[in-house]
């Protein structure tokens, strides 16, 4: 199990304080409801199982001391697709992608272990965030696209840091068994993606 370094957390964190700087600046005597609009939209259940897990399978999959990239990749790709489908950009299905896109994030933590290719493993997490940013930018509020964005930008963020700080604790205090607990995440969330792409 790779940890996530010091100067992980030190960048993640210096990234965040960055975007939350910005949306205070950027709101200073503005309409407020994008912004509560967009730090709303990732907390579904598909986009919040996501976002969470592309922060595991960083830690557990990527370099030690590159577990930044997975949430790097997935925030950019997902600030364009949702600039895109912002301007009129859509696909057909896009709501069973995404909750494929679920069973698809829980294969690669049941693969984590398994050595990955790094260009493969972050090319399926830009293709995971480009679906996500359509459903983001499909429903821009009226306060405009930007407020929105920096809104769930930040809660994104958040959420990979949930993720990144999950797996470290993980890879800390069940080293022994910790292949085993993120298969069984990774597992959990195949399942969680299966039953929200056909609910019962």
């Amino acid at each position: 199990m790779k940890l996530l370094s010091h100067s992980s957390l030190g960048r993640i964190g210096v990234a965040l304080l960055a975007l939350t700087t910005s949306m205070a600046q950027a709101h200073t005597g503005h309409d407020t409801s994008g912004v509560l609009q967009g730090l709303a939209h990732p907390l579904g259940l598909d986009h919040l199982l996501v976002m969470l897990a592309v922060g595991i399978w960083s830690v557990s999959a990527l370099p030690a001391g590159k577990s930044w990239w997975g949430p790097a990749v997935f925030m950019g790709t997902l600030l364009l697709s949702s600039a895109l489908a912002a301007l009129g950009l859509s696909v057909p299905f896009l709501e069973p992608m995404i909750s494929l896109s679920v069973v698809l994030l829980g294969a690669m933590l049941i693969l984590s272990r398994q050595g990955t290719p790094l260009p493969l493993g972050l090319g399926l997490v830009a293709l995971v965030a480009s679906l996500h940013g359509l459903a983001h930018g499909a429903e821009v509020p009226g306060s405009g696209f930007a407020l929105y964005a920096l809104g769930f930008l930040v809660s994104t963020a958040a959420l990979h840091v949930g993720g990144l700080l999950a797996a470290r604790g993980i890879g800390h205090y069940l080293a022994r068994s910790a292949a085993w607990v993120i298969g069984a995440l990774g597992s959990l969330c195949g399942a969680a993606g299966l039953y929200l792409l056909n609910p019962f």
